[in-house]
C-alpha cells in the first residue's frame, strides 16, 4: 500500500455501471483502493437485473427510435451508427474480461439472437423501407434483410404472423447478427471479479447516507452498515454514483453546483411474460415495433425471446406506470424528497411542457389485463389470456433539467453523465440504451474525470478495447476484425 500515487475510489450501487467502472479501474490501476457499496444484499437486484432490464443488447439493429424520419422524408441514421459502435465497444471489453479469465462462461450472459423491426400500416411500411435502404449498404448493418412478403415474414416470426389479416400492410427488416444480453448475470460476474482483487472490496447491505467535502479536496462518505446498524465513515479521492434511480437523491446530497436545477420523474415498467413453453418455442428473435404517435420513445413495443438462468421466456411490453419510488425497493417518499428550492420550477415546467407524457402515463396506469392483451395481439394476433402473466419490471427515472437549448424542465431521454467541476464526483443518470453502452459511458467518465492519467492508461485501454481512438463507423476493415475476434471470445459464432 506504500504507493504514493494510489487513490481511494468509492463506487455506489452494485449495478452494471459501477461494476464496469470498477472492472476497468482494476485493469488500469491495480494499486488503487476501490470500495463498492450496495444497500441491498446482492449485486444487480435493481435496474441491471435481467427481470427489471428491458434492454437486451441495444445495437440499433431493430430499435426504430434511433432512426428518425426528417421533415423532408429522409431518415437520419447518425444515432443508429453511434449506438452500434458503442455496443461493439462494450463487446470488446467483455471479450477482454473473458480472454483474461476475469469472468467465465460468456454464454451465461450473451447469446446470438436475430433482431427484427416490425411495422404495420402503409406509412410505417414506407418508413421501414427507407430505413432499410439507408442502413443496409453500411458494413455495420451488413446482412440486413427486408420483406413485405407474408410467407417470408411467417418464416421469420411464425408466432406473430399466425392469424394475422392478410389485407393489412406489414413489413419487417431482420438481421441475424443480434444478441440477447443478460446484464444481471454479467454484472454478478464483474462484481465477483472486483471483489477478488487485493485492493478492492464489495460491501453489501451498506447504504450511503451523506457526503462531506474536506478541506484537502477529498470526500468523507457517511455509510450505514445494515449488518450491525452502525455508521461508518470512508474517505475517497473519487466518487462514482452508479445507483440507478437513486443516483439523483445521492447527487443532491453532495451539494455540488451541478446537482442544482436537476430532477427525476420515476416510471415503472411492466411486461407481459409468456408462461407457456410451447408458445415461447415459436418465437426466437427480438422484435421491435414503432412507438404509437405522440408518445415518448420509451413506449416502443417489443416482443423479446430472453435467456435467463437457463430458462427461456418471452416478454412483451413495456407498459408504463407512474409511482413515487425511484427504485423498486425504494420509498414512497423518494419523489417528494428529491424536490427542493433549486429544482421545483424545473420540475413544474417539465409537467406543464410534457402533458402528452403525463397523459400517456395515466392511461397506462388505468390499463387492465384485457387492455394489455389487446396491445399484445397487435404483435401476436392469436395470444391467449391464460398464456401470459404480468411482470413488474424495474424503475426508470427520466432526468429533468434546464438547458439553454430547450429551456426549463427538459425531459432527457437516454443516459446522462454529471461531473463536479473538480471531477471528484461523477453520477450516471437516466436510462436506455444504458447497460448496452455501459463501456462507452465508462470511457467518457475516465476521459473526463482522470484526464491526467489517460495518456498513461491508453496502451492498457487499447489492449482491452482495440478500437479505442479509432472509428468503427469509418473503418470497415477494423470493424470486421473486431467483430470476428469478439464473436470468437464470446462464443457467438
Amino acid at each position: 500500500m506504500g504507493n504514493t500515487y494510489s487513490k481511494d475510489v468509492i463506487l455506489i450501487g452494485a449495478g452494471v455501471m459501477s461494476a464496469t467502472v470498477g472492472s476497468f479501474l482494476k485493469n488500469v490501476e491495480p494499486d488503487w483502493n476501490i470500495k463498492l457499496f450496495e444497500r441491498l444484499d446482492k449485486p444487480a437486484i435493481e435496474s441491471s437485473n435481467e427481470i427489471n432490464n428491458a434492454g437486451t443488447g441495444h445495437a440499433a439493429l431493430c430499435e426504430l427510435n434511433y432512426t428518425v424520419e426528417q421533415e423532408d422524408g429522409s431518415i437520419n441514421i447518425e444515432k443508429a451508427k453511434e449506438i452500434n459502435e458503442q455496443f461493439e465497444i462494450s463487446k470488446q471489453f467483455w471479450s477482454h474480461l473473458v480472454r483474461n479469465r476475469e469472468i467465465q462462461n460468456p454464454q451465461d450472459f450473451i447469446r446470438p439472437l436475430p433482431h427484427i423491426s416490425f411495422v404495420q400500416g402503409e406509412n410505417n411500411v414506407n418508413f421501414l423501407r427507407k430505413r432499410f435502404e439507408a442502413l443496409s449498404p453500411l458494413s455495420m448493418f451488413e446482412g440486413m434483410k427486408y420483406s413485405e412478403d407474408m410467407d417470408e415474414l411467417s418464416e421469420w416470426m411464425p408466432l406473430m404472423m399466425e392469424g394475422r389479416a392478410s389485407n393489412e400492410p406489414v413489413a419487417a427488416s431482420k438481421i441475424d447478427a443480434g444478441t440477447d444480453v443478460n446484464f444481471g448475470e454479467l454484472t454478478r460476474k464483474m462484481a465477483a471479479n472486483i471483489d477478488g482483487h487485493d485492493n478492492a472490496a464489495v460491501h453489501y447491505r451498506h447504504e450511503v447516507v451523506d457526503f462531506r467535502k474536506l478541506e484537502n479536496g477529498k470526500w468523507e462518505v457517511e455509510i450505514r452498515n445494515h449488518e450491525d446498524d452502525k455508521i461508518e465513515y470512508h474517505i475517497a479521492d473519487y466518487i462514482f454514483i452508479g445507483a440507478g434511480g437513486h443516483a439523483i437523491p445521492l447527487l443532491q446530497k453532495t451539494k455540488i453546483p451541478e446537482s442544482r436545477h436537476l430532477g427525476g420523474f420515476p416510471i415503472s415498467g411492466a411486461f407481459l411474460v409468456c408462461n407457456n413453453p410451447e408458445v415461447v418455442s415459436q418465437h426466437d428473435a427480438k422484435v421491435y415495433g414503432k412507438e404509437p404517435p405522440g408518445t415518448p420513445p420509451m413506449t416502443v413495443p417489443h416482443l423479446d425471446r430472453r435467456y435467463m438462468q437457463g430458462d427461456q421466456s418471452l416478454l412483451f411490453g413495456p407498459f408504463a406506470a407512474i409511482g413515487p419510488k425511484f427504485l423498486k425497493q425504494g420509498s414512497n417518499l423518494d419523489l417528494l424528497k428529491s424536490i427542493n428550492p433549486s429544482n421545483i420550477i424545473t420540475m413544474l415546467s417539465a409537467g406543464a411542457k410534457n402533458m402528452p407524457l403525463v397523459k400517456y402515463s395515466i392511461q397506462q396506469v388505468m390499463m387492465d389485463k384485457e387492455d394489455r392483451m389487446k396491445e399484445l395481439r397487435k404483435f401476436v394476433p392469436d395470444a391467449k389470456d391464460e398464456d401470459w402473466d404480468l411482470l413488474v419490471a424495474g424503475k426508470r427515472v427520466q432526468v429533468i433539467k434546464d438547458t439553454k437549448e430547450h429551456g426549463r424542465g427538459f425531459i432527457q431521454f437516454g443516459t446522462e453523465v454529471v461531473h463536479s467541476e473538480d471531477n471528484s464526483v461523477t453520477a450516471l443518470l437516466g436510462e436506455s440504451p444504458g447497460a448496452s453502452v455501459s463501456v462507452s459511458v465508462a470511457l467518457e467518465v475516465f476521459e473526463k474525470s482522470f484526464p491526467q492519467y489517460i495518456e498513461k492508461w491508453t496502451p492498457m485501454i487499447k489492449e482491452m478495447i482495440p478500437s479505442y481512438g479509432q472509428s468503427l463507423i469509418e473503418d470497415n476493415v477494423l470493424l470486421k476484425e473486431i467483430r470476428e475476434s469478439t464473436a470468437r471470445d464470446l462464443e457467438l459464432e
